[in-house]
């Protein structure tokens, strides 16, 4: 018999996603005439905006052209695309990152968890609890030891630094799944921290597009000396509702070095530009034309209008959930509305309620970690009908 990685029989048996569906779907199959709203799941509602199909259209003929014709691309993502965000996401915040420090994929899902390929199985990884868990689970894959930062009422969801070495820190702000942020001290703090012990902060801003506060970075990069210490990744699934195209992409900058076993430094950028022309092919022509039509003046605008539609569904969330008498955090930065259980309920029990009273989903917060216990995660990315139905439902709730 073949010998398999044991450290998948670590995992939980099934992904939280993967049982939150399989469990609305039993329920629908025991409830027929009940209409689910879910806002579980954040997958968005709106379609592509205009300016992405219609670049879609253009290199969908590209490819029926000899002339036009596109094979294998780069590996790191075309150049169209690197420039592109580097003057819009970055240049125009004030932030110098060069093309070559751009990695384009499909996906931050798939960047978040292939990242670890450049790092030692014997690197130690600080993940906050609750968390994304791709990057609890792609670490347990590994093997690697982790050391969970808890972030509670107590603290104000705010994590606090590591009491142990570590060196590799996961940080996602705008928070998956509280919704919660950092201001510019607070992710200095950070920074200077990982600087000091010699640690690469691995930071997720995939929700940065749904920042409305003035002190909140959009990206690790607005603070000084980031680079040193810092990979960014970035998608397009949730600023464009790219969720079903795959699109996204990862910044390594230079100044970023590691050290090998013999001690000697050695260039994440490089080591990562290895590896991806190792194991993947790029994201596909037509699939960065779309991403590369959001960056002109009506993408821009048209992307603008759904971030806003899905902000504006959270705001109703946090008055409805507000009004229903129940405790929660985000919907102002975030898509994400951290919703505390009543009291005595855990986070399923919670979950099972509301699906039978009032066939709502939700995501059960024990599921991102077990500081996540009492919790559940509502998301914005709905139409405004089912958002304004599901309000009404939950504030019609008996405990």
């Amino acid at each position: 018999m073949i010998k398999v990685n044991d450290n998948f029989g670590r995992l939980a048996p099934n992904y939280l996603f993967s049982e939150v569906a399989r469990k609305i779907r039993i329920f629908q199959q025991e409830n027929p005439e009940a209409h689910v709203i879910k806002m579980s799941i954040g997958d968005v509602t709106r379609p592509l905006c205009p300016a992405a199909v219609e670049a879609l259209h253009r290199a969908a003929d590209d490819q029926g052209l000899a002339e036009t014709f596109r094979g294998y691309g780069p590996e790191q993502g075309y150049p169209f695309l690197a420039e592109k965000i580097c003057q819009f996401d970055y240049a125009a915040r004030g932030i110098d990152i060069s093309p070559d420090e751009v990695f384009i994929s499909d996906g931050a899902k798939s960047d978040l968890g292939n990242i670890g390929d450049i790092f030692s199985a014997d690197c130690t990884a600080a993940i906050t609890d609750p968390v994304y868990p791709v990057y609890v689970d792609t670490n347990v894959m590994t093997g690697r030891k982790i050391v969970f930062l808890p972030c509670t009422e107590a603290n104000g969801m705010v994590p606090g630094l590591p009491t142990e070495p570590v060196d590799l820190i996961y940080l996602c702000y705008p928070n998956n799944p509280t919704g919660t942020t950092l201001t510019r001290a607070q992710l200095k703090v950070w920074v200077d921290y990982a600087r000091k012990v010699g640690a690469v902060i691995l930071f997720d801003s995939a929700y940065e597009c749904f920042i409305t506060e003035e002190d909140i970075p959009h990206s690790i990069y607005e603070i000084e000396e980031a680079k040193e210490c810092a990979i960014e990744f970035r998608s397009f699934s949730k600023t464009a509702g790219f969720t079903g195209m795959r699109c996204g992409y990862t910044v390594i900058p230079h100044a970023l070095k590691g050290v090998d076993s013999m001690g000697n430094e050695v260039s994440l950028n490089g080591l990562w530009r290895r590896r991806q022309t190792t194991k993947f092919n790029g994201a596909s022509y037509p699939i960065q034309r779309a991403a590369e039509a959001i960056y002109t003046p009506s993408g821009q605008t048209q992307i603008r209008e759904s971030v806003d539609y899905y902000l504006h569904n959270a705001a109703i969330l946090r008055q409805g959930i507000g009004a229903a008498g129940l405790n929660f955090r985000g919907g102002i930065n975030a898509p994400y509305v951290w919703v505390k259980t009543p009291e005595g309920l855990s986070s399923w029990e919670f979950f099972d309620l509301l699906l039978a009273q009032t066939h709502v989903a939700c995501t059960p917060g024990v599921g991102f970690g077990l500081c996540g216990e009492g919790y559940v995660r509502l998301t914005a990315f709905n139409t405004l009908a089912a958002t304004e139905m599901a309000m009404d439902r939950i504030s019609k709730l008996t405990l």
